[in-house]
């Protein structure tokens, strides 16, 4: 059992609590004037995806959460599930939407995805910071408009829609960033 201190607990960080998985989507530390120093968090649950807020005193302790990645492959989807193999034991599972959350749009069949288990369980898929996706639907640029920053909706092959520069069309493909949804490059294939 490896317990966390208030220095630990930072963006990221996976703890224990009530009996539940967390991840830190933010943390701040407070020192006021007066009075113990404290930590304020902003916590998602892996099993359910609720986020809750909570505040640590300075002299708590937190239960580090036991999680143990794996790289597995990601398979297809049925429609009510997504569904997945570890490549060393060839062991399938699957993920309802709730459970996978927004990685679903940056699943493509056969790549690789970082797969959270807990007491043997499998609790969330992890995309990769950046993938290459191709752009199925687009508007055309229109000549002439040549203003700089100017970005129009582009719906890629996994159904996400992502904000692409005017020069983007149907067919091309380009990296996205999964942590936010923004366009990086656009990519030969």
């Amino acid at each position: 059992m490896v317990m966390l201190s208030h220095t630990d607990l930072r963006k990221g960080v996976k703890l224990e609590l009530d009996g539940n998985p967390y991840v830190i989507i933010n943390s701040d530390f407070v020192k006021p004037g007066k009075g113990q120093a404290f930590t304020r968090m902003r916590i998602r649950n892996y099993l359910n995806g609720n986020t809750i807020e909570r505040t640590i005193k300075s002299n708590e302790k937190l239960l580090k959460a036991d999680i143990e990645e794996k790289s597995c492959q990601y398979l297809y989807s049925d429609g009510e599930y997504f569904h997945f193999m570890d490549g060393e034991t060839f062991d399938q599972f699957q993920f309802t939407p709730d459970a996978i959350g927004d990685t679903s749009n940056w699943l493509v069949e056969n790549e690789n995805y970082q797969i959270l288990f807990w007491g043997g369980k499998a609790i969330s898929a992890e995309a990769p910071n950046k993938v290459d996706l191709e752009v199925t639907e687009c508007d055309p640029g229109v000549r002439g408009d040549t203003a700089q920053g100017t970005t129009k909706p582009a719906t890629l092959s996994t159904g996400a829609t992502v904000n692409v520069p005017l020069f983007v069309e149907a067919g091309d493909w380009i990296k996205v960033d999964t942590r936010t949804g923004d366009y990086l490059e656009r990519v030969k294939k």
